[in-house]
Order: structure tokens, then C-alpha cells, then sequence
């Protein structure tokens, strides 16, 4: 499918990595991961087509189709969603508008013998059969099955792309992508703005998917349920095996260990020799001797450990002063954005020491109520803090509160106080600003790079209960496992905003979900909350069915209708059996003279009455639609 071949990008004199090979080919789940500045994204622009290469070759087959989400997307104003996520049906639409086109003229047309209006029949026929052939009467259910799988309600088709969030767009962006059929599949973070729910979705989507799929992403979770292969970009070079990634990493760390006992039993036996050369050497009769082993020394092939980037953050929270035992109490608390009511009669008690997971979809007020606890929005009802509670917040996006002019070293004094001021160079140490790295400004840095900022000016103010929104959002998985562990250490309370599964493992003692303007609370980890879900998932299915059940049971017994009714309404389903009976036979017979007239068009034609019992069908076919609707319009009168 694709082949890279001794690749190589550098920036300022510098490989960012250097004659690279490997290959791709249809069913790849490929987890393309490294730390932040790697290179990964730099890899899919390439692969795409979107950025040059130094040297090296790309060879792939043609008319190779590659699907490319981005970080920043532009979308046209004035689509609707459900408009919007129809542009990957470029060639359908295409069609549908040759359809309409020829449907129009050969309604309005009456000069049904010349040889025009003959070929606008013949072209109609190909076009429709090439529409069908392409899976036009199936793509409108495809794209609702997306988008519905991606967290958009039905109410939200409708709706203008500009009336929501870029996290919003982009799973529109991402709908556009799974429904196009490409062959290699370029993911740069996708579930960065995805909830649980819709990752899970998006999981059992891509492992069903027959083309190729590359992944860049720091969800654990996601890369172990996805991917079947693993490529590591690490110090210029690529590690590359047919493994998820927890298995990737293991089979590293096993290959790591081998080849350090490899090269400390040959550093031996280079010692060993050396010691033994320079003792030949001072004897005349063993000169030849001892010459014979340097030239067999020199001819050893030194083994060579592969390199580990290991440099992490050090990361602390310490507690500030201890708080009463009630942190936040809320009574009756409710928001509202204009008619739109996020929140309704919230009450909850969290009391010191508390571990909790703010779980839900996007839009169902996790961040609100974040926001309501840090005093940041006005709401109804009461919240109120208890004693002694200092409120430390990271917000979802944090790094853009930082001045990009400003640099890093900069953020950090002009934040903090004369007892920390000193310590601001230790501290940006420990979130890996290093050397001339702190004079760096905001504006260049990476994603990661910022929101490692953002937690580090976090730490200058004291705080003992921590407020967090998506904190893990760009950060790569060693620097998430850092900061997992330092939150598992910090002795204060947690308020933890997340759709990161792997991250909430182990951390949260609890969850409360987020879901039509209520929080429900689950006693439990994020696992015990998702094995709940699925259960309440399956008792609600089990239920729909009993009411489905009993209201067809009601409607067949039901005396409320009177005889006159109950007559009516029989006679009215006869008649409508009768019409689709009616309207099926016409569409076959119609069918029959569409594929008579394609496959031999010459002799079809020279029968006379061809076209006129034609256009008699076509009018007839129309004429029972009408009908069928009608009688369709009184039964709903009965519903």
C-alpha cells in the first residue's frame, strides 16, 4: 500500500529523524507514538503529502486514498451539521444532482420520440445504476449512524457548524473522515475532544475498519483497544513490532535488557583480551601473538543498547494548610445559557480528601460546574466552600490563558511570590525547561510544552483542594504517568474532569456522571462505573422492549375506538396494502424496462410503443405515490 524508505527531516541543522524505514498495508492499526516534539505529527504531514522530506523516498500505489484529521480544520458557514458531514460523499452528490437534473427535464419534456429525450433515459438508467452501486440509498443512514456514535443528538443535525465549539467541529470533521472511503486513515489525537462514551464507539468503529488506520495519541487505553501495531519515533530513530502498545513497551524493555547483558558479556571479553595483549607485548616471542588479537578486537562488532529517552517531569502537590471536613456543599444548584439549562437542582456534599471523576458527555455541565466551584460563573441555588479551603484550578485550556509573547521564564516570575520567586528556575527543571529552554517564548511552544507550563505556574499558588479540567489533554503518556502518580500522592482533595479512562484507573474513588441536567454519583472507580453503565445500558434496552411490547399488546385490544373507527381504519390499511402492491409491481416493471433499454438500446427503440407505455408507467407510478400518501396522512390522524 505505502512504503517509506530511508527517511529523513531535519530542522536547524538537526534530524528529527534520520533514513527511517518501513512499511504500510491494509488492516495496520498502527500506534505511532514518542514524546512531544518526536516528530509524529510531522510523520502523518508527510505521509499525507502535506510537508516535504529532506531525503528519502515514499512509494505507493496509485490513486491511493489518504484521510488526514487535523488539529485545525476550516469549515465552510452556512452547512448544517448533517450537511457538513455529507461533503464526504463527494461523487454521491455528485450524482444526485445529474439525477435531479435529468428527472427535471424528462418531467417537463413532451417530445418523448426524438433522440434527445431517449438518451436523457439511457443516461438516467447508468447514472442511477452507478449511484446505486456506490451505496447512494445508503449513505444518509451511515452518516446519522456516525454522528449519533460521535455524542450529536438528532436535533442537532439541523444546526449550523458555526453555532458550535472547535471541539465540536472537530468530531463533525472526524464523522467526515470515517464515512470517506480512504484507505490509510491519519488520526492526529482524536478522542482529545471525545467523551467515554463516544471513544468506546470510536474504538469498536476503527476495529472494523479494512483500510489502514495511524494513530497518534497518549490515551493508553485507546492505543491497547485499537492498535495491532506499535512504531515508537524515540531519539531519531523508529521501533517498530506487531504489538499493541503495553505490549509494545514490555517487548522493548525485555529487547533493552538483552542487549545490556549482550554488551556487558562482550565488554568482559573485550577486557579480558586487552588485558591479555598488553601482557603479550612485553614478551618478543608472543609480539605476533598479541598482534593477532588486536586485529581480532578490531574486527568485534561493539554491541550497541538503543538509546531511551527517559527525561520526565517532577511533579509535587503539596497540601497547603488542612481544610474543615466539608470542602464544597451544594444545594439546589442550577445554570442556564440563555433557554438552554445545563445544570438543574444540584445538591452534593464533598467532604476533605476526596477523590472524584466529573464523567459525562460534552455539553452535559462538567466544566460548568467546575467553574461554579471555583466561583469563576454566577448560577442559581447555594454553593459554598468550607473552612480553610484554598482552591487550586487547572482549566481545559489553560496553556491559552499564557501570553505567547512572554517567555517561559517570564510566566513563571511574573506569577510568583517572594517566597517562590527563587525557585522558579528549579521548578521549570522539574517540568523539563531546561538550559536556554526557559527563554523560549509561549508562542512556539507545543501543546504539551504549554499545558507543562500551565502546571508548573499551577504549583506557585498554595491550594488544598484541586479543581481539574482535562489536564492530560496534549501531554504524552510518560509525562500523564507522572502526573497520575503525583495526584495519587497529593493528600488534598481532587475534583478531576476527564475522559481519560487509563488516567482515571486507580486515581478516582468516585464518580459522578454528568447527564440531562443531573449528576448521578457511583461509589467506585472509573471501572466499577463503566460496568454499571453497561448493566443500566442493558436493563434499558430490556425495558424499552417490555413497553414496546406492552403498548402493541394495548393498541390490539384496545376498546377505546369506536366500531364506526375500528371499520375505518380497516378499510383504510386494505387500501393502502393494495396501493404499495400497486406502486411495488410499477417500480418492477419500470426496473425491467431501465435494464432492457441500458443492455440493448438500438433494438429496444425500434419498437414504437416503447416510450409511450414508458411514460404511461412513469405516470401511473406517480399518480399512486400521491395516493399512498394520502391514505398514509388519514391513518396518522388514527396514531
Amino acid at each position: 500500500m505505502l512504503n517509506i524508505h530511508n527517511l529523513s527531516v531535519s530542522f536547524n541543522g538537526e534530524y528529527l529523524f534520520e533514513e527511517i524505514t518501513f512499511r504500510l498495508g491494509a488492516g495496520d492499526r498502527v500506534g505511532l507514538i514518542g514524546k512531544n516534539g518526536a516528530g509524529k505529527s510531522t510523520m502523518l504531514r508527510i505521509i499525507s503529502g502535506e510537508q516535504e522530506y529532506d531525503t528519502g523516498s515514499i512509494a505507493k500505489d496509485k490513486e491511493l486514498r489518504i484521510g488526514f484529521l487535523k488539529q485545525d480544520i476550516d469549515f465552510v458557514k452556512g452547512r448544517t451539521v448533517l450537511q457538513e458531514a455529507q461533503q464526504a460523499f463527494e461523487e454521491i452528490k455528485k450524482l444526485e444532482k445529474q439525477i435531479d437534473h435529468i428527472n427535471e427535464q424528462l418531467a417537463t419534456r413532451t417530445d418523448y420520440e426524438s433522440e434527445s429525450y431517449t438518451q436523457l433515459i439511457q443516461d438516467l438508467s447508468e447514472i442511477t445504476h452507478q449511484y446505486e452501486i456506490i451505496g447512494g440509498y445508503n449513505y444518509e443512514g451511515e452518516t446519522e449512524k456516525v454522528l449519533l456514535g460521535l455524542g450529536f443528538k438528532r436535533e442537532d443535525f439541523g444546526k449550523l457548524t458555526d453555532t458550535f465549539s472547535g471541539g465540536w467541529r472537530m468530531r463533525i470533521e472526524l464523522a467526515k473522515l470515517l464515512l470517506q472511503s480512504n484507505d490509510i486513515l491519519l488520526l492526529d489525537e482524536p478522542t482529545n475532544h471525545l467523551d467515554i462514551e463516544s471513544i468506546i464507539w470510536l474504538e469498536s468503529f476503527l476495529n472494523n475498519y479494512a483500510g489502514c488506520v495511524i494513530l497518534v495519541s497518549h490515551d493508553k487505553m485507546f492505543l491497547d483497544n485499537v492498535s495491532n501495531r506499535t512504531i515508537e519515533i524515540s531519539l531519531g530513530q523508529i521501533y517498530d513490532f506487531k504489538k499493541p502498545y503495553s505490549e509494545f513497551m514490555e517487548l522493548r524493555g525485555e529487547l533493552r535488557e538483552q542487549q545490556l547483558a549482550a554488551q556487558k558479556n562482550q565488554q568482559k571479553e573485550i577486557e579480558q583480551t586487552e588485558k591479555l595483549i598488553d601482557k603479550f607485548r612485553a614478551k618478543a616471542s608472543k609480539a605476533s601473538m598479541a598482534q593477532s588479537l588486536i586485529k581480532k578486537l578490531d574486527k568485534i562488532n561493539r554491541i550497541e543498547v538503543d538509546e531511551d529517552d527517559n527525561a520526565v517531569m517532577n511533579i509535587t502537590f503539596p497540601v497547603s494548610v488542612q481544610p474543615g471536613k466539608v470542602v464544597v456543599e451544594a444545594e439546589h444548584v442550577g445554570k442556564a445559557y440563555g433557554e438552554k439549562k445545563v445544570l438543574e437542582d444540584i445538591n452534593l456534599l464533598i467532604e476533605r480528601g476526596s477523590k472524584i471523576a466529573f464523567v459525562g458527555q460534552n455539553g452535559q455541565g462538567k466544566t460548568t460546574l467546575a467553574k461554579i466551584i471555583i466561583d469563576e460563573i454566577p448560577h442559581t441555588g447555594e454553593l459554598k466552600l468550607g473552612h480553610n479551603v484554598q482552591l487550586g484550578y487547572f482549566a481545559q485550556n489553560q496553556a491559552d490563558y499564557l501570553d505567547g509573547e512572554k517567555t517561559v521564564h517570564d510566566i513563571m516570575v511574573d506569577s510568583a511570590n517572594e517566597k517562590n520567586r527563587s525557585k522558579v528556575r528549579d521548578m521549570l527543571g522539574s517540568f523539563l525547561f531546561r538550559g536556554d529552554e526557559v527563554d523560549k517564548k509561549v508562542k512556539v511552544l507545543s501543546g504539551g510544552e504549554r499545558n507543562r507550563l500551565a502546571l508548573c505556574k499551577l504549583l506557585l499558588q498554595p491550594f488544598n483542594v484541586l479543581v481539574m479540567d482535562e489536564p492530560t489533554n496534549h501531554l504524552d503518556i510518560k509525562s500523564k504517568n507522572v502526573l497520575k502518580e503525583a495526584l495519587k500522592k497529593f493528600e488534598g482533595t481532587l475534583i478531576l474532569v476527564s475522559h481519560d479512562r487509563d488516567f482515571l484507573q486507580g486515581l478516582t474513588s468516585r464518580v459522578y456522571e454528568f447527564k440531562n441536567r443531573n449528576v448521578k454519583e457511583y461509589l467506585g472507580d472509573i471501572d466499577y462505573y463503566l460496568e454499571q453503565r453497561q448493566f443500566e445500558d442493558m436493563r434499558a434496552v430490556e425495558k424499552r422492549e417490555k413497553q414496546k411490547a406492552t403498548v402493541q399488546e394495548k393498541t390490539e385490544a384496545s376498546p377505546k375506538q369506536s366500531y364506526e373507527d375500528q371499520k375505518k381504519l380497516k378499510s383504510l390499511n386494505n387500501r393502502l396494502s393494495k396501493t404499495e402492491a400497486k406502486i411495488t409491481k410499477l417500480e418492477k416493471e419500470l426496473k425491467e424496462k431501465d435494464v432492457a433499454l441500458a443492455s440493448n438500446y438500438e433494438k429496444t427503440m425500434e419498437q414504437p410503443e416503447f416510450l409511450k407505455k414508458y411514460n404511461s408507467k412513469k405516470m401511473e407510478l406517480e399518480k399512486f405515490m400521491k395516493e399512498w400518501e394520502k391514505i398514509q396522512q388519514e391513518l396518522d390522524k388514527y396514531n
